[in-house]
């Protein structure tokens, strides 16, 4: 405990340590901070659009909820919330949620013209990603950990003492594992602590916790690892540090940047809005198709309301609305198409993560917090359940010519929010863990190398 204490202040009273340390630190409280600021102001958000909706609801039901109502106005200019409430684990890693809605107002109309509306981030805004937990564990701490381990080794032959740390019998070993697992708890705890003190304030859920506190402890394993391999293999300390900027640089920034671009390139992906334009495109093109082929089209999938569809004149709510239907139904293999690219993407972005350790932090930590991809098709699978439930809900009353009455808004379906997806991808974790054994295992051989040597 004693030589434990020696080496703690040895390392405090270096001032690039001790700052170092420090400023992790305070990115690390900083970054919890405005994750959970992030996630209170998405819930506002939906506290305020949720305020709004009620009073326009009510003043709907009141303008057209009469006693021999239209269901087709009352349809047109109903809308109805749904939304995705942040996760208790998301003021961590808020992965897609800053540049996907957390709200969305749905109405009886075609669904694809409404689910893509709000598709108008900009993406050169959103490319540098939300400054959270993530972000700082993944791409500040291994800094820091340069930073302190670097010069482990080479400052120590550098300064002329390795030969004689070499010589203690059998103590050489323990040296290096001590100086070593101290800075790396030290570190961990610059890290951990502003997370775990969150976890605890917030009653955040203890395994998803407890995962996101393994991915980062473990991530940060393989950086120390790498440290000492280089540190022991270089003997200037200004080469190593530089070598392993070069490391970190190409680990988490070019590497990640290229794969990124080699999978864009690879599985192509239209554009979320372009569908709301095909279905939009497909709905006027349906005010000159003849009605015949609309309804046939409609009643492929609703063959319940078959002989119902004629009507007298040139209008009826009923053919509007099969017009939507089926304009849905024409662009379902183009929305198919572009969820398989989306989801082939992710996929592809996982395989990365086996290869480039930072990769597959990223993707357990948003996978932990339920803020990906999984999470936004999850979100959208909801809405399209809503929006089917809310159509077959109106079409018995626009083809059986029914009132829709100031008591029948109140029989509308309500929105039922998406379940918590979040796990943890076993694959991922799996390849981290292996890097970073790999890496400890030939830093261990290195530095026995070492001193064999000086032996």
């Amino acid at each position: 405990m004693s030589l434990m204490k020696a080496e703690l202040r040895l390392i405090l009273r270096s001032k690039l340590a001790a700052a170092s340390l420090a400023l992790l630190f305070a990115l690390s409280a900083l970054a919890i901070w405005s994750g959970i600021a992030n996630v209170r102001r998405a819930d506002a958000t939906i506290a305020r659009v949720e305020a709004a909706q009620q009073q326009d609801f009510a003043q709907v039901a009141a303008t057209y909820g009469k006693p021999d109502g239209e269901p087709g106005y009352a349809a047109y200019y109903t809308f109805l919330l749904t939304s995705d409430h942040p996760g208790p684990l998301a003021f961590a890693a808020i992965g897609q949620r800053d540049v996907q809605p957390n709200v969305l107002r749905i109405r009886a109309l075609g669904l694809q013209s409404q689910l893509y509306e709000s598709e108008t981030i900009n993406a050169e805004l959103a490319l540098p990603g939300a400054f959270d937990f993530a972000f700082v564990a993944i791409y500040l701490a291994p800094l820091v950990a340069i930073a302190l381990a670097h010069d482990l080794v080479s400052g120590e032959r550098e300064a002329g003492r390795l030969r004689l740390l070499l010589s203690i019998p059998g103590r050489a070993g323990a040296v290096w594992r001590r100086r070593a697992g101290l800075r790396y708890a030290l570190v961990l705890a610059a890290l951990l602590l502003p997370l775990v003190a969150a976890l605890l304030a917030l009653g955040s859920p203890l395994l998803g916790g407890l995962g996101m506190i393994a991915v980062a402890s473990v991530y940060l394993a393989f950086w120390f690892a790498l440290c000492l391999i280089l540190g022991a293999r270089i003997n200037a300390s200004a080469t190593s540090a530089a070598a392993l900027v070069g490391c970190w640089i190409a680990l988490t920034l070019l590497l990640p940047t290229l794969a990124n671009a080699a999978i864009a390139r690879a599985v192509p992906v239209a554009k979320g809005i372009d569908l709301t334009l095909a279905q939009r495109e497909l709905v006027h093109h349906g005010w000159d198709t003849p009605k015949a082929e609309t309804f046939n089209a409609f009643l492929a999938t609703h063959p319940q309301f078959r002989g119902k569809e004629a009507f007298a004149g040139r209008f009826h709510w009923k053919w509007y609305y099969a017009i939507h239907q089926a304009a849905d139904q024409a662009v379902a293999p183009q929305v198919a198409e572009y969820r398989a690219s989306l989801a082939a993407r992710e996929a592809w972005t996982q395989r990365v993560g086996y290869v480039l350790p930072g990769v597959a932090a990223q993707v357990m930590l948003h996978r932990l917090a339920d803020t990906d991809l999984t999470a936004q098709l999850g979100y959208q699978n909801s809405i399209a359940a809503f929006h089917a439930r809310l159509r077959n809900f109106y079409y018995p009353y626009l083809f059986d010519a029914r009132p829709f009455t100031r008591a029948d808004f109140d029989r509308l379906p309500v929105y039922q929010p998406r379940e918590d997806t979040a796990s943890w991808p076993a694959g991922s974790m799996l390849a981290l863990l292996l890097a970073a054994a790999i890496g400890l295992g030939i830093a261990a051989v290195q530095v026995r190398r070492i001193g064999s040597a000086a032996g």
